[in-house]
């Protein structure tokens, strides 16, 4: 099925998860809405985008079980989780819970948000490995005092590739009073997601990861009774307007000038992607049995115990490595040598995320429909080779 992407063939590509791959269909569908753009981009802009914003809207929200009205688009999950906490107020204090397995990016927009209000953010230590999802759902609830007031909680882990139990640890911290925002960047297309059962306050998601719609196609849904006083990153026209029009999507669906183009071509993907691989059911059976085997088949080369159980595994996994050098990542965009030597000397495209600190690290594998067995063979053999020459 790796025909239907336009990923290079020389490259074995095991990285999904960081920033998506979209299929040349949704791409030809995506220069076909830039050309009617900019045609005429001020008749686009002022006639035909809410329009065909709306009707996005609407199949999106179908996609993962949410009400067109408490969705809005966003850039990506990033931007959801800046609107959510900085529309927030907080009091010198007040505590701010995420885990050790959560996004540096938003772990970054809790620590700038608690600086502001003079707030404390804590980190609930999750086990891992682990044998089960409860031990998720304590370790995070063990963290809660009287003085926490939200918990950004991953539905994906992003470094450890963990599907946690998230309509649990909802519960848990709603039984405590506790606000909850989720971080489902990894979520859409890679589980059967019914945003309103997950129990969460808000919700933030990609498309341009597992759905494969264009980079800069995201979502943030949010309960109706948590959509006062939320705005987006970016305050524009939609502040102040008088329309008589919902005021969550008033001020979220315009943040000034920009291709809505990501977004307009979630409808496409969804479809293509659905129609590629027999449907999403049979897409995610398929992707997940893939990966466990690629986890499994590393686990053996590596001589090393999976770290979680397979019911907590969607379409990441990843495994425990040998520490590398022990030098701290220089930036977000930071490749462990052993990546960077993969890639290299093999053609192997896997990331190699420093985790929890240097110098222990974990390779973490990505499956979709481009994928197939002989993938994971030949990062099993590239990493046999290169921890041979380290040893």
């Amino acid at each position: 099925m790796r025909q239907h992407w336009t990923l290079d063939p020389a490259i074995t590509f095991l990285n999904h998860g960081s920033f998506g791959a979209c299929p040349r269909e949704v791409l030809d569908h995506q220069s076909e809405l830039r050309a009617r753009m900019e045609r005429e981009p001020v008749h686009f802009f002022v006639h035909q985008l809410e329009p065909l914003w709306n009707a996005a809207r609407e199949q999106a929200a179908a996609f993962v079980g949410a009400r067109p009205e408490d969705l809005a688009f966003v850039r990506n999950a990033t931007a959801g989780v800046n609107a959510v906490l900085r529309s927030l107020r907080f009091a010198p204090g007040d505590q701010l819970l995420c885990t050790d397995h959560g996004y540096n990016a938003c772990r970054n927009v809790l620590a700038f948000v608690a600086e502001r209000w003079g707030a404390e953010v804590v980190v609930a230590e999750l086990p891992f490995p682990l044998s089960d999802p409860s031990e998720v759902t304590r370790a995070i609830a063990d963290a809660v005092t009287d003085r926490t007031r939200l918990a950004l909680i991953d539905h994906v882990t992003s470094p450890t590739g963990l599907v946690l139990p998230i309509a649990e640890i909802t519960e848990a911290l709603s039984e405590r009073g506790v606000r909850t925002l989720v971080d489902g960047a990894h979520a859409p297309g890679m589980l059967a997601l019914d945003v309103e059962a997950t129990g969460a306050t808000w919700y933030t998601a990609n498309f341009h990861k597992w759905t494969c719609a264009p980079k800069g196609a995201a979502m943030l849904w949010a309960r109706p009774d948590a959509q006062e006083g939320l705005h987006p990153a970016v305050i524009s026209h939609g502040y102040n307007s008088g329309r008589p029009r919902k005021r969550f999507l008033e001020e979220m669906d315009w943040t000034g000038t920009d291709d809505p183009t990501p977004a307009l071509c979630v409808p496409k993907a969804i479809e293509v992607v659905g129609a590629i691989g027999g449907g999403w059911d049979a897409i995610r059976e398929r992707n997940r049995a893939l990966v466990l085997h690629g986890r499994d088949l590393l686990a053996e080369a590596l001589d090393v115990a999976a770290p979680a159980p397979d019911s907590m595994i969607g379409s990441l996994a990843a495994l425990p490595l040998p520490d590398g050098d022990g030098a701290p990542p220089s930036s977000a965009l930071y490749a462990d040598p052993l990546q960077i030597a993969l890639f290299e000397r093999h053609r192997v495209e896997v990331p190699i995320p420093p985790w929890p600190h240097p110098p222990r690290r974990l390779v973490r594998i990505s499956a979709h429909l481009h994928n197939e067995a002989s993938d994971y063979r030949a990062l099993a053999a590239a990493l046999q080779a290169e921890l041979r020459s380290c040893e």
